[in-house]
């Protein structure tokens, strides 16, 4: 796979973006905030630094939402179509980007690494196990890669001191 594949954009195609790298993690959330924002029963997201984000065409609007934690996340719509492109929560600030997978042309390359906040899931949405499926969070040093590990101390270090994804 390479980046011309993790091209992505709203649905009035005002929005075009590329993934420059493949993402540090793929959460696939059950959790009923997930499912009230999106209108489905689980949001996907790829975890990846904003920098890898690169902005094709068009100009996203910052929609500031709350979120479960109480601390809000905003999310960047296209301005015209209103899609939710990516969204940027509290814990990781602008530093991390999670991407919605659906606006991906190719979102079939980017399956997700784990179920988060299963213990809300649908009860129709069947779980294979070919994944790890958590009841609720999990953690990282569990389940993420070594180079995803290495990529987010990378992170760290550039950031002011904050807590990060």
């Amino acid at each position: 796979m390479n980046a011309s594949d993790l091209s992505g954009g709203c649905d009035c195609q005002e929005i075009r973006y590329r993934l420059s790298s493949r993402p540090l993690f793929v959460h696939c959330c059950h959790c009923r905030w997930c499912q009230r924002e999106t209108g489905a029963a689980f949001a996907l997201n790829a975890m990846i630094e904003s920098d890898r984000v690169e902005l094709l065409h068009g100009t996203p609007v910052v929609v500031p939402t709350p979120s479960a934690s109480g601390k809000g996340q905003t999310i960047l719509r296209c301005p015209r179509c209103q899609i939710a492109l990516w969204s940027h929560y509290a814990g990781a600030g602008t530093a991390v980007s999670f991407v919605r997978v659906g606006t991906l042309d190719r979102p079939e390359l980017l399956p997700p690494d784990i179920h988060i906040f299963t213990e809300s899931r649908q009860p129709w949405v069947q779980l294979t196990g070919e994944v790890p499926v958590m009841p609720q969070y999990y953690d990282r040093k569990t389940h993420w890669p070594a180079e995803s590990l290495a990529r987010r101390e990378a992170l760290l270090a550039r950031q002011p001191a904050r807590s990060a994804p």
